[in-house]
This record gives C-alpha cells, structure tokens and sequence, in this order.
C-alpha cells in the first residue's frame, strides 16, 4: 500500500474537496479512490472544512454561487443524456441501466470492473459502494465478499473473490435496492463533483458532460493520467472562462490531454469517445448539449433525439 495523501482544496478556481487518494500510481488506469468507508472519507472532509473558517466560508459561497447557476448537466434530462452518452463509450449501448449487473477483468490491472459506471474492485470506489450498500443492507448477497474486496483494493488480483463474485454482483443487481445504491455512490464520487467543478470553472452543459466522462474513465487522482492531471494539463494550455479564458478554447485544451491521457493506457486505448463524440460536439459549437446529438465510437453510430 503506497502513502495516503490528503489534498482538500478550496476556492477558485478549483472548489471542491479532493477525496483523499489511495494511489495505484501512474500504472493504473484508473486511480483508486479514498480507502475506508463513504461515511469515513465524508466525515474526514467535512471535519476540514471545520476546522478552517476561511475554507468554510469558501464553500458556502461557491455553494450560492453554483445554485445562482443554471441546472446545466444537473437538469434530470441532461443528466439521462450524460448517461447515456457515458454507456456508449464504456459498453457500446444507450441503454446504461441494463449494465447494473454487468461484471468482467477487463484487464487493466483493476480487478473486477462492474456495473453502470465500471466501478472497480482494485480502485476503491466498488469498495466504497459495497460497504454502504451493506450498512442499509447487511444480508446482501455481497455482503460476504466484503473481507475479500478490502484485501484486494489497490490490486488487480481476485483472491476470495472467486469463484462466486461475479454470481454473487450479478443477484445484487436484481435487487432495485442495489441499483439505487449504484446510483448514489456514481452521483457522489464521479457525476457531482465533476458537474460542480465545471460550473466554477465557467463551463456549460457539454463542458460538465467533458469532465463528468473524463472523472469516470480515468478516476478523480492527480496523477497526469487522472482527472486532476488531465485538467492541471488543459490550464496549461489555456484559461478557464472563470479565469477570462474562451470557453471552446479551454475545452479543446481539456479534450487533447484527456486523449494523451487514453493514448498512454496500457489497454482501451480507442479515443472515439473524444474524436467522433466529443469533439463533434465542440466543433458543432454545442455548448450547451442540446440534442438531437448524433455521435460515433468504436465505429458504431449513436443519436439521441430529445
């Protein structure tokens, strides 16, 4: 296990609490998240913020800041949209709630990969989701799996997991309880943060939906092939329109780190989702991701009408 790192940044332009980060390093293709219970990783937060007015008052003001702000990716069919637009890069299908009970070892050195945003039994985040699910839910059929997937986390193996995991996943899934946990567990470690951090960084709905699908594919570390990187590579180059910067220019900037970023993966090196998707949009001028959208990855062709 490589050393925690506790980074809680506040105030413009980044305003969101980093997750403490429980480093797989630059090997992995996506950065594990903080080790140890959601409720654990929200309290070591929330206890920062305490402890340091200024932080404090930082957060409440970006909070009215953000709710002064139009719903942008927020909007229930926006966020449908993002969603959709995410299943068709990670499983080539519109139809993300048919991959709740989806699981394989894609292998990339993470470990079992399952459900409707990829969460990882070697990156934290299928921790994090299994541990809260068992807290409401304590007879699940995952429940006896939890052991196994705290010994695993940072790792691509799947010791005391086998054989019955992915049978195990895949009854949980049945379960509409399960689902909704999925769900949460996405909205709080990938869709919010991301969404809230492109608002204050003056972007519109299809910057949020950039950085939303860039937070999912290569998780929320600061490596420079982790979202944080990715977005420290982008500012590099250009400014945030909070920062007086061109909005189509940042986002181009944005869109060529995170495609080096794709490109130095070890496996599901395809940059469609950023070269015929994307970057269609941006081209397109359509900051705002109004549909209809009609976009390509791995070939196949994809629309969204309303």
């Amino acid at each position: 296990m490589k050393p925690v790192t506790r980074l809680v940044l506040f105030g413009a332009p980044v305003a969101i609490a980093v997750s403490v980060l429980f480093g797989i390093g630059e090997e992995s293709e996506k950065p594990a998240l903080v080790p140890g219970s959601a409720s654990e990783a929200g309290t070591e937060t929330e206890t920062a913020a305490e402890d340091d007015g200024a932080d404090g008052a930082d957060r409440q003001a970006e909070d009215e800041q953000i709710a002064s702000l139009p719903a942008g990716l927020a909007d229930p069919a926006a966020k449908e949209r993002a969603a959709r637009l995410v299943s068709s890069a990670d499983s080539s299908t519109l139809d993300w709630r048919s991959r709740y009970g989806a699981i394989e070892d894609t292998g990339d050195g993470n470990g079992y990969t399952a459900g409707i945003v990829g969460f990882c039994s070697g990156t934290n985040d299928m921790l994090q989701l299994v541990e809260a699910y068992t807290a409401d839910h304590p007879d699940n059929p995952l429940a006896p799996y939890l052991p196994a997937l705290r010994a695993v986390d940072g790792s691509g193996s799947h010791e005391g997991l086998d054989p019955g995991f992915t049978s195990a996943w895949r009854r949980a899934a049945e379960d509409a309880t399960f689902r909704t946990a999925q769900d949460e567990t996405r909205d709080r470690l990938y869709f919010e943060p991301a969404v809230r951090l492109a608002k204050l960084d003056g972007l519109g709905t299809l910057g949020q939906y950039v950085y939303y699908d860039a937070m999912v594919l290569h998780g929320a570390g600061t490596g420079a092939r982790s979202f944080y990187g990715i977005r420290d590579a982008a500012l590099a180059e250009a400014d945030t329109p909070a920062e007086g910067g061109d909005e189509t220019a940042f986002l181009d900037a944005f869109l060529d780190a995170d495609r080096a970023a794709i490109l130095a993966r070890k496996v599901e090196r395809d940059t469609s989702r950023i070269d015929t998707a994307q970057r269609v949009f941006l081209e397109d001028g359509n900051l705002d991701l109004e549909p209809p959208l009609t976009w390509r990855v791995y070939g196949e062709t994809f629309s969204i009408a309303s």
